[in-house]
């Protein structure tokens, strides 16, 4: 499977979680040490922080949440992925993101940045 196959997966089931407005199932696809800037508030440092910010979000039109990985390489065990992401009305944007892969194979997001759509 290709990274951007992987990571496509990986944002399936954030925006799955995202959509049920569940902030927990949201922060479980970072890792525990994750940082997530956003032009939406503050940076999250840590899975905790993560959570945190998401319960903000979810509380939001998130059932329209998407995001769509547009690029995405990997070497060994790190990787990386632009994607798009979109909810409904309110807001759209680009993420550039960092992966990790864990011991047990799965990929979780280490780094994230969000950019705001012009």
């Amino acid at each position: 499977m290709e990274a951007k196959d992987h990571f496509q997966q990986v944002f399936d089931g954030y925006v799955q979680s995202y959509r049920s407005k569940d902030a927990a199932g949201c922060a479980s696809y970072f890792t525990d040490n994750a940082e997530l800037y956003s032009p939406y508030g503050p940076a999250a440092i840590g899975r905790p922080a993560i959570e945190t910010t998401h319960k903000e979000w979810v509380e939001e039109e998130g059932e329209d949440k998407a995001i769509e990985v547009l690029h995405a390489d990997a070497e060994g065990r790190f990787g990386w992925c632009l994607a798009r992401f979109s909810e409904g009305s309110a807001a759209s944007g680009t993420s550039l993101n960092v992966l990790y892969q864990q011991a047990d194979g799965k990929w979780l997001i280490a780094q994230c940045s969000l950019n705001e759509a012009l």
